[in-house]
């Protein structure tokens, strides 16, 4: 990663009153996210009136604003000439569909090859975007839908719509057992007490809330149709195992796979062959962020997914529209 100074000098407008001071500020800064102002805040990287406040403080209106900030960037991470899967491209946005078993980013283990570098090599302007404009992720098992931003405005608008739950998420989920039905799962997640890889529900951890409806019903399986509310890291699948219907395949959270009594040869060798979370983001929609204009994609199902469902039970509707 690299980085790039940020200068920013200005006044609070009388208008802005009586705001808190991470609120006013993304008024005065629209080129920023709220969540990166109240970051260099609470860092002590603004100063309002010479003095360093809280992001929850109020502001009077007519102070003066320094912000000497650090904003990272993707331009050290090397470019790199592989495969995309573009289901949608503008001057404002890309939409990825990303396979089973690619990384979003680089990190320990996984120094090059991922969506980032692949993206650095498409659209080289993102690498002046924090993450290369990424604005969520997708586990290396889970595939389907992400957006990535491809300027700083698109970035901070993309941004804002995450954090005020107005982009649409929504996800494929085969699970073990039969929930009763559909349900809405609020519940915690944090790291793991013991296990500090994992992600879990525990008191004080972040709030969390998964919405999820039954799709289709296979011997002993469920294919569920989940929305996020919220974002948090593995949500669907903590959730899922916190609801004891955790993810087939899921090698974190998924637990000994117990396939039901009477399950056929072709289903559980399907089963067992199978080697990551059954996880898949079907449907993004958001407000673009040029037009304001409401607008959606849906990918089906990968190959995979869509062969295990198959050997799980014949004759169902295509899952990847269902319900």
């Amino acid at each position: 990663m690299s980085t790039e100074r940020i200068e920013l000098d200005a006044r609070i407008p009388e208008d802005l009153a009586g705001q808190r001071l991470d609120a006013a500020l993304a008024r005065v800064f629209p080129d920023y996210s709220r969540s990166r102002i109240r970051q260099w805040i609470d860092a002590g990287r603004v100063q309002v009136a010479g003095q360093v406040r809280r992001p929850r403080d109020r502001v009077a209106g007519g102070e003066a604003v320094a912000i000497r900030a650090v904003l990272e960037t993707a331009a050290q991470d090397p470019a790199e000439d592989l495969p995309l899967d573009i289901v949608h491209e503008d001057a404002a946005l890309l939409v990825i569909h990303k396979p089973a078993g690619l990384v979003v980013h680089p990190a320990a283990g996984h120094p090059s090859g991922t969506l980032l570098n692949a993206l650095l090599h498409h659209a080289p302007e993102v690498g002046a975007l924090p993450r290369a404009g990424l604005v969520h992720r997708l586990d290396k098992d889970t595939s389907g839908l992400l957006v990535v931003a491809r300027t700083l405005e698109a970035h901070t608008e993309l941004v804002r719509q995450l954090q005020a739950r107005t982009m649409g998420r929504e996800y494929l989920a085969l699970v073990q057992g039969e929930p009763v039905a559909g349900g809405r799962i609020e519940a915690p997640v944090g790291r793991h007490p013991v296990d500090r890889k994992r992600m879990a529900v525990v008191p004080g951890g972040r709030f969390a809330v998964t919405h999820y409806r039954v799709e289709a019903r296979l011997n002993g399986f469920t294919l569920l149709r989940v929305r996020l509310e919220t974002g948090r890291t593995h949500q669907i699948r903590v959730h899922m195992a916190h609801l004891r219907h955790p993810i087939v395949g899921d090698p974190v959270y998924g637990g000994r796979m117990r396939p039901p009594p009477g399950l056929g040869e072709a289903a559980l060798a399907a089963l067992q062959g199978f080697h990551r979370q059954a996880l898949h983001a079907a449907r993004l929609s958001l407000e673009h962020p040029l037009s304001g204009e409401r607008v959606s994609w849906e990918v089906p199902l990968p190959g995979d997914m869509a062969g295990l469902l198959a050997a799980l039970g014949e004759g169902l509707p295509n899952p990847a529209h269902g319900g």
